[in-house]
């Protein structure tokens, strides 16, 4: 595994060492030794799994309040999707900050995610299917999001929306009023 760092303080695209040959190739995913070697979270708590029917989809951008907060790991198991860490720790050098990363499946690269890291993509194809590697269980109480579009982080789609829950439509800015509840966030 080789980890690209990337503007935001803690995260990094993982690419893939491939072994191949005349089958076709062999690589790891996740090593809870590569992953502490480097400073990372190797804690893993579940996997998840997302399809999406259509190209245009947007999910996020979410995460979850302390302290219930957790690292990701993010991939493209089919089709294509341009996947976006949003930074939310107020006292993180990169706070504010988003990075886009295309991962597809023939590209075989990962986002990896610190708490505090508000996670959403865009697929970029039809059947497109995400897979996440999670270092904390899912608490339904503590699930937050910040609106797609809020024009402070201005992330930058690829495309235009053509589905979008209530949910991830109806989320808040990311206010200067809402900072106190993201202190807890660690940077």
């Amino acid at each position: 595994m080789r980890f690209l760092p990337t503007p935001i303080a803690g995260a990094f695209v993982v690419e893939q060492e491939r072994h191949a040959d005349e089958r076709g190739f062999f690589a790891r995913t996740w090593c809870a030794n590569e992953l502490a070697a480097q400073g990372l979270e190797p804690a893993l708590s579940q996997c998840s799994v997302s399809f999406n029917r259509r190209r245009g989809t947007l999910r996020g951008l979410h995460y979850q309040a302390p302290p219930f907060a957790e690292v990701k790991i993010v991939r493209c198991t089919r089709g294509a999707m341009f996947d976006v860490g949003l930074d939310l720790r107020p006292d993180s050098p990169s706070f504010g900050r988003w990075l886009g990363v295309e991962l597809t499946a023939e590209n075989g690269r990962a986002l990896y995610l610190p708490r505090g890291v508000a996670h959403g993509f865009y697929s970029l194809a039809d059947e497109t299917e995400v897979e996440y590697q999670i270092s904390a269980p899912h608490v339904p109480e503590a699930a937050r999001g910040v609106r797609w579009n809020d024009r402070f982080h201005a992330v930058e789609w690829p495309g235009p929306v053509e589905v979008l829950s209530a949910r991830d439509r109806d989320y808040p800015d990311l206010l200067p009023a809402r900072l106190e509840e993201l202190r807890g966030l660690v940077a």
